[in-house]
């Protein structure tokens, strides 16, 4: 029950971060710097909750990890949810346990079983309702999706990683490790330090984006890709949801949220089948 509940605050304080992200956005700045605020923030969050444990021992790996994710999957999800908004980056990220879950089997040894080939398919019959939406705005280009999805390929990666190295330290430290990584790449990356505007902007996207971190290799170090990555992608329907009800320039049409409640079901059915 921990690791679902950790999963869950993971999702949903995910979920919340991309619609603050959408509004930090909304001051202008570039992605990168946008992108170098939230993981600022992030570590910040991520050392505090450090701080009681004093371990750091083996944590070069988990840095060497964060420089994928959160380094440079922070600036391709902040290009993306500002090209093609949160609802849609979320819808996209929520097919993660496909990935994660598929390196999972082939790396990690986590068994195949039925349900997570359905899982998979419905994952992908999502991905396609997405791509396929036809009332999107404007703005929302394909390129800005391809943003989404390779950020997602980071995510997955990122979490087969984390759980692979999960007795090599503790989670705390691992989550500031990625965070410290994360923001060598995105400083080459931005090739500057946020303005102080950026910073205060970006704020409560970071301390979000922090706190889901934490949970989320709580959860990871405790069970497995197959259990905890299903219940993360629930972050879609958060993401979906929040926008819709915050965000008036945020149109979330038919085939957005059928395509979003496949994903979504999709996970379910992968975690069921574990």
């Amino acid at each position: 029950m921990t690791v679902v509940l950790l999963s869950l605050a993971s999702a949903v304080t995910f979920g919340a971060m991309t619609v603050a992200l959408r509004i930090g956005l909304r001051g202008g700045g570039s992605a990168p710097g946008a992108a170098l605020s939230m993981l600022l923030w992030g570590t910040l969050v991520s050392v505090l909750a450090a701080l009681p444990s004093h371990d750091l021992r083996r944590s070069w790996q988990f840095l060497l990890a964060g420089c994928l994710a959160p380094g440079c999957s922070q600036v391709l999800l902040a290009r993306s949810v500002r090209e093609a908004g949160p609802s849609r980056t979320s819808a996209t990220l929520g097919a993660a346990p496909l990935v994660a879950v598929a390196i999972a089997f082939a790396f990690l040894g986590e068994p195949v079983r039925p349900l997570l080939v359905l899982g998979a398919l419905a994952i992908v019959a999502g991905g396609v309702a997405i791509a396929a939406e036809r009332g999107r705005p404007e703005h929302v280009r394909p390129l800005a999706l391809l943003f989404a999805v390779a950020a997602m390929t980071c995510f997955a990666v990122r979490d087969d990683l984390v759980r692979a190295l999960h007795a090599h330290a503790n989670p705390e430290v691992a989550a500031a490790a990625t965070f410290v990584g994360g923001v060598l790449v995105t400083s080459l990356w931005a090739r500057r330090l946020p303005h102080p505007a950026e910073l205060r902007r970006l704020a409560p996207a970071g301390l979000l984006f922090g706190l889901s971190y934490v949970a989320i290799f709580e959860a990871y170090f405790r069970g497995r890709v197959s259990v905890v990555s299903p219940l993360v992608a629930t972050e879609t329907l958060w993401g979906v949801g929040l926008s819709a009800l915050l965000l008036h320039d945020e149109r979330v049409g038919r085939w957005l949220a059928v395509g979003a409640m496949l994903v979504v079901a999709g996970g379910a059915l992968i975690g069921l089948g574990r």
